[in-house]
């Protein structure tokens, strides 16, 4: 008897569901409510939340220096801060196992990289809130593109 691909992929009661959530965040309102969401989520599922702060790379004509790096990591710092606050205010409310990366590039490829190397089940990221993005394509957009993962996106 030939054994289908069906019955290879049985449902297992505690089994299924996402093991990591990745929400990329940039301390936009809509990525903090796509944490939120997020956070959400992985409580239900006793998933991994992964919260992702892709610092922008700035090209050396731009950059002259220290100075951006120095902003861009008072951003990550701050947004740090901000969950753990957060969190200990909630932990008798909820429990959500997170964990804070930091990853460099675009916003788009660093979360493909986060999502990649953290080994990702799902994508969360807040809505674009810039009007360029109706010409050029915002990360949601592009993420959900890609294809590689289910992406929810955060109003």
């Amino acid at each position: 008897m030939a054994v289908t691909d069906q019955q290879h992929h049985r449902f297992e009661r505690g089994t299924d569901g996402p093991k990591v959530i990745v929400a990329g965040i940039d301390g936009s309102e809509s990525s903090m409510r796509a944490a939120a969401y997020a956070a959400g989520l992985a409580r239900r599922q006793n998933a991994m939340l992964a919260l992702v702060y892709v610092q922008p790379v700035m090209s050396a004509g731009v950059a002259l220096g220290a100075p951006v790096a120095d902003t861009t990591g008072e951003v990550a710092e701050g947004l740090v801060n901000e969950i753990r606050t957060a969190t200990e205010r909630l932990k008798d409310i909820w429990n959500v196992r997170w964990e804070f990366h930091t990853f460099h590039g675009d916003p788009y490829n660093g979360l493909v990289t986060a999502a990649d190397e953290l080994k990702a089940d799902a994508v969360v990221v807040g809505a674009s809130e810039s009007a360029g993005h109706r010409f050029i394509g915002s990360v949601a957009v592009r993420l959900v593109k890609a294809g590689r993962w289910p992406v929810t996106v955060v109003p």
